[in-house]
């Protein structure tokens, strides 16, 4: 049986999503933040305390959203939702799998970290943070404008890999999307998606996923404004 470890509002939901796309059987395990970060049960699954972690038969454990999602698409998902070479659209599947967690996660990721250290939105260190972030986030419009998917026609795993940075994500660095029309509309085809209401109402019951897939920045997560004052004293 595999077993998902699911962090709530963390990067972990891609696993669930995917699971519930493929329609795959598997056994979730939810844990809640404590009040922001992991509790400790959830820590000591991996040496660095990674979120999300799978268990197979076998011994297996892995973390990294995107090896639990390659893992889970080729040992228990049949290879659907992956493109695979010769492929109308491969090379682009390829290349937005790894964006999301190479360049568009980790902009995102350097913001908050600056945010939550009290350094002020006019330092330069500030400014080339939100400045990759807007970059990141115009590419994107564009490619979205052109195609329905981030690797064409076909929904894949790349686009679970990346609706998270859109989402859950800015609970933590409230980004707004309001001038990004063609992503806005992108998250409303990804909230038509049984298996993504699904893997929301299982995985983050108490998200509004209606306010996620908003242009404004949902709220932020419940104690991280208070911890990131705390922080700044």
């Amino acid at each position: 049986m595999l077993t998902v470890h699911h962090l709530g509002h963390s990067q972990s939901d891609r696993v669930v999503w995917l699971c519930e796309e493929l329609g795959i059987e598997y056994k979730l395990e939810k844990y809640d933040r404590s009040p922001v970060l992991s509790p400790p049960k959830y820590l000591a699954l991996h040496p660095i305390g990674a979120a999300p972690v799978i268990e197979d038969d076998g011994g297996v454990k892995i973390a990294e959203s995107g090896a639990c999602i390659e893992y889970i698409i080729n040992v228990h998902g049949g290879g659907k939702l992956a493109l695979k070479p010769g492929d109308k659209g491969y090379a682009d599947y390829l290349y937005w799998l790894h964006f999301a967690n190479g360049t568009l996660q980790p902009a995102f990721g350097r913001a908050m970290v600056l945010q939550f250290a009290g350094v002020d939105s006019n330092n330069n260190r500030f400014v080339a943070s939100q400045n990759k972030i807007d970059q990141c986030l115009s590419f994107i419009n564009q490619r979205l404008k052109d195609s329905t998917w981030l690797a064409g026609d076909e929904f894949t795993a790349a686009d679970i890999m990346t609706v998270f940075t859109f989402t859950g994500m800015r609970e933590f660095y409230q980004q707004d999307l309001s001038q990004y029309e063609a992503i806005l509309a992108y998250l409303q085809r990804v909230l038509k998606r049984e298996g993504y209401r699904r893997a929301m109402g299982k995985g983050d019951p108490d998200v509004d996923v209606e306010t996620l897939v908003k242009g404004p920045p949902p709220p932020v997560f419940k104690g991280f404004a208070e911890m990131r004052k705390q922080a700044q004293k």
